[in-house]
């Protein structure tokens, strides 16, 4: 599946972007922030495309060629949390290069509307870590409202809190 938006293409992750991929994936200000370990190499990248980015509605968010980030919806069990029947999670994330362009609000509205118009989900959950403003100023650009707080872990084992917001068709 392939999505087209005014300044993006979202798309399947392919093998061949993986060196973008560690590029834009080894920055530290990036992973953490979302819960994941910067990448360390290109093979960890590679890695990633095979494992994680591989599943069903995991897009590359592609501008002028380039995979400038991630977007995708989690349905369960590989969501974070378990939200209920016909519900799944939204997770993106942009390099930081490409902050501050509205990609991240810009992705995520495409594959909300591709939920709702043709995968039955009645529900969409999102969470952000508390210090993390600019992902919450990206779901309240999608409508998203305030769900619940919880304590979740990374993968250091360090604990932390989050906000959980929901997006209902």
């Amino acid at each position: 599946m392939i999505l087209k938006t005014q300044n993006l293409l979202l798309r399947p992750w392919r093998e061949s972007d993986a060196e973008c991929l560690y590029h834009f994936a080894k920055n530290p200000n990036v992973g953490p922030i979302a819960g994941w370990p910067p990448h360390e190499s290109v093979d960890d990248s590679l890695n990633i495309i095979k494992t994680v980015f591989s599943k069903r509605e995991t897009y590359a968010v592609v501008r002028n060629d380039i995979p400038i980030g991630c977007v995708g919806l989690l349905f369960h069990p590989d969501t974070n949390h378990w939200w209920g029947e016909g519900a799944c999670e939204l997770g993106y994330w942009i390099a930081e290069e490409f902050w501050g362009n509205g990609y991240a609000v810009e992705a995520s509205k495409a594959i909300i509307k591709r939920a709702f118009d043709d995968l039955n989900v009645t529900h969409i959950y999102a969470s952000y870590r508390i210090e993390n403003s600019q992902s919450k100023r990206v779901l309240e650009k999608l409508g998203f409202k305030y769900y619940t707080e919880l304590v979740n872990q990374n993968y250091l084992g360090e604990y932390f809190k989050e906000i959980a917001m929901i997006l209902e068709k």
